[in-house]
């Protein structure tokens, strides 16, 4: 744990600021989730009438605070029509070595096939290359595809990164859709992948998987599809792996071992495959909820600052203690509710910041970061004109709010800001207690990461008022009985008193930027910096 104060200097802010802050409520933080996770709006499903009603609130919250529309059309909406695709049972996938051996694998035990977002029948046969880890990163010096011709084949990949990466780069160097375009941009055809463990078997993909589509009907946003060019994304179990890896004289255990110690291992595989799969396509249409308060500078007006939180839960399920309705108080309606407070905020004060400031609430999180991808590939606003997204999601205000950690701030000059905001409020600003959860490619940030943008997420620290400062224990309990469960209702563990704490830090992060005629930027050198 380190002090903010040791890398922030003194924070100032206004009279009129400093008595908007003091008037953020807990009630209203909790009135506005006991409305977003009532049984009466069935886990805001996207396409769904609880998720309108969700929107239709926000919606209604802007308009009583004097926010103004920034979606499409004058209005606060941002169309958004989510692609659900899935793979037919009659996907095949079969195997021939350099000697002419042929092996079939069976769907669903050695092999899952990811489906075409856009074809609804596709069939490839190419030869195979291992390509480590599928990563391309020669800015810090590490590149699976050094030294191999991946033109026409499919890339045989394993799921990691070296131990050397940070946390965060490992992270987005796992990222699926980095993986594919990387694959995409060396001239493979297709990308099979396999889990680091020699004996795991495949993903359950049975619920398909998600994309956007445009306005023209093509495939907007994809975390599966990259282009057409690349017909086949798969996954094979370990032991599928090891016999790939054997016919060219590879073993699986030495090779990983050389990986993780930052040694690229790529080879041809002297194996071909042939692999065919149907797919089924249905379309949802759902919304952003986007508000903005104007900025007052006549130049800086037109630069943006963007507080997300995404609107959507996971809808209905399987039945847990007798509830099925995943009412998602805490993910993700504490993170609107922090949203709609900031927007609070802002309405009160008469000088406005000197950047508009845009409050967007964006659907499909739970699908796979969709609604915010879609905005930020092609934002309401000028691209160019965005310069730093604050996102919100679950901040689990479950204890007293006295540490916090700024996922990515690390990566650029928003770590000031943070500091600065921390500061002032008397809070701690610690690293991540949680790396290998992934959390900083998980949220609707990293969506506005993948766009050059730099973007932050305030998560919870460790810091307890009995000294222990083990809170990352509390919310692992926390976690196992209520993430991504029907408890996680207005009836479970809530400190709204953390919120408000946790309104006002985000308020004063996204409020510097918005006054500071300088713009955030990656830090020299970093790897966002140069990977984007």
């Amino acid at each position: 744990m380190f002090s903010a104060s040791a890398f922030s200097q003194s924070l100032d802010v206004s009279k009129e600021v400093a008595k908007s802050l003091k008037k953020v409520k807990p009630k209203d933080i909790k009135g506005h989730i006991e409305y977003l996770a009532d049984d009466r709006l069935l886990g805001r499903m996207p396409g769904t009438e609880g998720y309108k009603m969700a929107a239709d609130y926000v919606i209604d919250k802007f308009k009583s605070m004097g926010i103004e529309p920034a979606g499409e059309n004058g209005s606060y909406l941002q169309d958004v029509t989510i692609r659900k695709a899935v793979t037919g049972n009659d996907a095949t996938f079969i195997s021939r070595d350099s000697l002419g051996n042929k092996s079939e694998l069976i769907h669903g035990k050695d092999f899952v096939i990811f489906p075409n977002a856009v074809e609804k029948q596709t069939t490839l046969e190419a030869p195979l290359v291992f390509a480590g880890f599928g990563i391309s990163a020669p800015e810090i010096g590490y590149d699976d595809y050094a030294g191999i011709d991946a033109t026409g084949k499919v890339v045989v990949v394993m799921r990691g990164a070296p131990d050397s990466f940070t946390s965060t780069v490992a992270a987005s160097s796992m990222d699926i859709g980095n993986i594919l375009q990387t694959a995409a941009n060396h001239g493979a055809v297709g990308v099979v992948m396999a889990f680091t463990n020699p004996t795991a078997g495949v993903p359950n993909i049975s619920r398909g998987v998600n994309s956007v589509l445009g306005p023209d009907g093509g495939i907007a946003v994809s975390r599966y599809y990259v282009s057409d060019d690349v017909k086949l994304f798969s996954f094979i179990s370990g032991e599928t792996l090891t016999n790939f890896l054997a016919k060219a004289g590879l073993d699986f255990n030495t090779s990983l071992t050389s990986l993780k110690n930052a040694t690229p291992v790529s080879a041809p595989l002297n194996t071909t495959i042939r692999a065919s799969y149907s797919s089924s396509h249905e379309d949802i249409n759902s919304y952003n909820v986007i508000g903005k308060i104007t900025g007052s500078d006549p130049l800086l007006k037109n630069e943006f600052v963007i507080h997300s939180a995404h609107l959507d839960h996971v809808g209905i399920g399987a039945p847990v203690n007798g509830d099925s309705i995943y009412n998602g108080a805490h993910d993700n309606a504490s993170g609107v509710a922090s949203l709609l407070e900031i927007a609070r905020i802002y309405s009160r004060i008469d000088a406005k910041p000197k950047r508009t400031v845009l409050i967007a609430m964006v659907t499909g999180e739970e699908m796979g970061l969709l609604g915010s991808s879609y905005f930020a590939k092609y934002p309401t606003v000028p691209k160019q004109n965005i310069v730093a997204n604050i996102n919100t999601d679950m901040p689990t205000i479950i204890a007293p709010l006295l540490s916090v950690v700024a996922l990515g701030a690390e990566h650029s000059t928003l770590d000031k800001p943070v500091a600065n905001a921390a500061s002032y409020l008397g809070l701690d600003v610690e690293e991540d207690p949680e790396p290998e959860q992934n959390r900083f490619v998980r949220s609707d940030q990293y969506s506005f990461v993948s766009q050059g943008i730099p973007a932050l997420h305030i998560k919870y620290g460790n810091k307890t008022p009995d000294g222990k400062n083990n809170l990352n224990e509390q919310v692992q309990v926390w976690r196992e009985k209520y993430y991504h469960k029907p408890q996680d209702s207005i009836d479970g563990t809530f400190d709204f008193d953390a919120g408000k704490t946790y309104v006002q830090l985000n308020f004063l992060i996204g409020y510097q930027v918005a006054q500071n005629p300088e713009r955030p930027s990656w830090n020299p050198g970093d790897f966002f910096e140069t990977a984007r």
